[in-house]
């Protein structure tokens, strides 16, 4: 593939309410740095996922120099960022430290798209009581993010506490039987908590983007009908 491949949905964002995203896990720097060369010439925003440090360097100097990276999450701006015009909707909730790049990459996935999100780290079920210290803030939230690896309870838990919508996460985290996530993703699917929505594993930018989506509705669901 050479720059010249990617086709862009510049229209994406009037379409569906989401901006155009580059996924730069498999490219190479110098399919990449094309791509933001591309967008830089139409004045145009891009939110770059699985962007690791090595390939970051590879980039041309006055690239990285306009790119705002966030190592943990893996993601980067480059051009244009919204500012903030929503906050106080969206609730992040990771059980453990472990599972803070899956929830970096939602909340930067929002943080792109005009959306301050609430981070809740580090409230898992072994430690209930971390949880309940929070649960009031979370409430308050009409959309919570749960980001959970191992047996993934966190997210069964939340969605018998919280009443707005309930994003599921499962991370990669875990040892042995927690097969890469693949537990993890099957114990919120089958939650009996109801009503549960569920991402794929690692997918915080998924989260993120239904998320966008659920505001957006509500935002459609507020216009008067003419």
């Amino acid at each position: 593939m050479t720059s010249e491949d990617a086709v862009f949905d510049f229209g994406r964002a009037s379409r569906i309410g989401l901006d155009e995203t580059v996924l730069c896990s498999g490219k190479s720097a110098a399919q990449i740095a094309g791509i933001l060369q591309s967008a830089a010439e139409r004045g145009v925003g891009l939110l770059l996922t699985r962007l690791d440090a090595e390939t970051l360097a590879q980039l041309p100097a006055a690239q990285r120099d306009a790119i705002d990276y966030c190592a943990v999450s893996r993601t980067a701006f480059h051009g244009p960022v919204r500012a903030v015009s929503i906050t106080g909707k969206v609730a992040i909730v990771a059980a453990g430290t472990s599972d803070a790049p899956v929830a970096r990459e939602a909340e930067r996935t929002l943080r792109h798209a005009g959306i301050e999100a609430t981070l809740i780290s580090d409230v898992g079920v072994p430690g209930l009581w971390r949880l309940m210290a929070r649960i009031d803030d979370i409430r308050r939230h009409p959309v919570v993010i749960a980001v959970a690896g191992m047996d993934a309870a966190l997210a069964s838990v939340l969605g018998g506490l919280v009443p707005g919508t309930l994003i599921a996460v499962p991370t990669s985290v875990g040892y042995g039987v927690a097969a890469g996530g693949q537990t993890a993703l099957n114990a919120m699917l089958a939650s009996c908590a109801p009503g549960v929505m569920v991402c794929n594993i690692d997918n915080g930018y998924g989260a993120a983007a239904a998320a966008i989506r659920i505001l957006n509705s509500v935002a459609m669901l507020a216009k008067p009908e003419h």
